[in-house]
């Protein structure tokens, strides 16, 4: 939600795929690639964005926080990256999403959306459930 310089963004992917394969992460066993390459996560976040209530997204404490660290000038990214993340995780039809404490409210927010979409158009989307782990 910050502007980047593109060469330090590209380093930026590299370094977190190098991170993700270092990690253990085999590609032979699964799906890596580049979120921004698949115009389906935008274009779903625009449909759930036009679902979704300004209120509700004001109300999330990321966006409190981040706001005041901006000298209260946050930008519509940051308002609705929380919807972006629910595109995410709906595109794929994910039934269970692995999740800190900090990201428990924006997989709620997911929840809803699914919920309020399934109610408005029908049966389409799973509602995740989160996986918490445990330190």
């Amino acid at each position: 939600t910050m502007p980047k310089e593109p060469a330090v963004l590209r380093q930026n992917i590299l370094d977190t795929t190098a991170a993700i394969l270092a990690c253990g992460i085999d590609p032979k066993k699964c799906f890596l690639f580049r979120q921004s390459l698949v115009p389906k996560h935008a274009e779903l976040a625009w449909i759930l964005g036009c679902l979704t209530n300004v209120p509700r997204l004001l109300r999330l404490p990321q966006w409190k926080m981040k706001r005041a660290s901006q000298n209260n000038e946050g930008t519509v990214g940051l308002l609705t990256y929380p919807v972006l993340q629910a595109a995410d995780i709906l595109l794929y039809k994910s039934t269970h999403v692995p999740v800190g404490e900090d990201q428990v409210l924006h997989l709620e927010l997911a929840q809803d959306i699914a919920q309020h979409f399934n109610k408005k158009y029908g049966e389409f989307f799973p509602v995740p459930k989160a996986i918490l782990s445990e330190l």
